[in-house]
């Protein structure tokens, strides 16, 4: 029984630059969150992903990484769901990695995302 089916997407030249912009402000993203989490990790705090959440979006609309040569942040057109779910799959790479390691099992660290090294999507 099949349960999935996959679309091929044609998307235009804008659509396309879209998507890339979006995929890398998920990267960009995840990538802050996880240098967050390993600061409070070894200053002894227990992180989570909604407070992680909460922390960027206090900042996201003042600092300087985010904001483009207008002051404006760069990430306002694109949807939000790019910029908040990296949060979610941070905690759930956290969650299986502890796990894993409780187990026996070998696993190491989640790890920053590479422009180009990386598998680009966004949700």
């Amino acid at each position: 029984m099949q349960l999935t089916h996959k679309i091929a997407l044609r998307p235009t030249p804008e659509q396309a630059d879209y998507f890339a912009r979006a995929c890398g402000t998920a990267r960009r993203v995840w990538n802050w969150a996880l240098d967050e989490w390993k600061r409070q990790y070894a200053a002894g705090c227990k992180p989570n992903a909604m407070a992680l959440k909460k922390q960027f979006n206090a900042i996201k609309y003042r600092d300087p990484q985010w904001l483009d040569e207008d002051g404006q942040p760069w990430f306002k057109t694109i949807h939000r769901d790019a910029h908040a779910q990296p949060f979610a799959y941070l905690e759930k790479a956290w969650k299986r990695y502890f796990a894993d390691r409780k187990a026996g099992k070998p696993v190491s660290e989640p790890q920053f995302k590479k422009k180009g090294r990386c598998r680009d999507s966004f949700a």
